[in-house]
């Protein structure tokens, strides 16, 4: 501090810094809440999206009565919809978090092992990429364009005879 300075003078706003801050935590939370509404934006279990018709139909020539029909109707929509919420309010928490460890694991794995050791390699081969790639320039890519140029002359006519 100068001797013209005063403690309001020097001061530094901390304001922006904050906000910014406070949008990465913000968007960081948003990532990791679920979507309500739309459960598989990316499609990914199109193929499960079966209604009674895909699985059960009747032709013309043979047809239960309609009562039969409306009541298989709302008995597969009921089962199928009741078992799928009793079955995943038993199975969903589980496989979950064991997902969620399994892909912790595979995600710190891939952080501290994988890519350090994998930058390792390409560090220590970089004169192994350079000693190649003289190889190609020098000696196999002139070979693979002169015989590129003979080939081309080549002319194939085909006729019916």
């Amino acid at each position: 501090m100068t001797r013209g300075d005063t403690p309001a003078d020097t001061q530094v706003d901390l304001g922006d810094v904050e906000a910014h801050l406070e949008d990465d935590v913000i968007s960081t939370q948003s990532d990791t809440r679920p979507l309500l509404n739309e459960r598989d934006p990316r499609g990914i279990n199109e193929c499960l999206k079966v209604t009674f018709e895909d699985v059960i139909a009747e032709p013309q020539s043979v047809r239960s009565t309609d009562k039969v029909w409306i009541c298989s109707h709302a008995l597969f929509e009921v089962s199928r919809v009741w078992f799928y919420r009793i079955i995943t309010t038993l199975i969903a928490v589980p496989v979950s978090l064991i997902s969620g460890i399994l892909f912790a694991i595979l995600t710190c794995l891939h952080i501290w092992l994988i890519m350090p050791c994998a930058q390792i390699l390409l560090i220590n081969t970089q004169w192994l990429q350079t000693l190649w790639s003289s190889v190609l320039d020098i000696a196999v890519s002139p070979f693979f364009r002169s015989f590129g140029k003979c080939c081309a002359a080549i002319g194939i006519y085909l006729t019916r005879e």
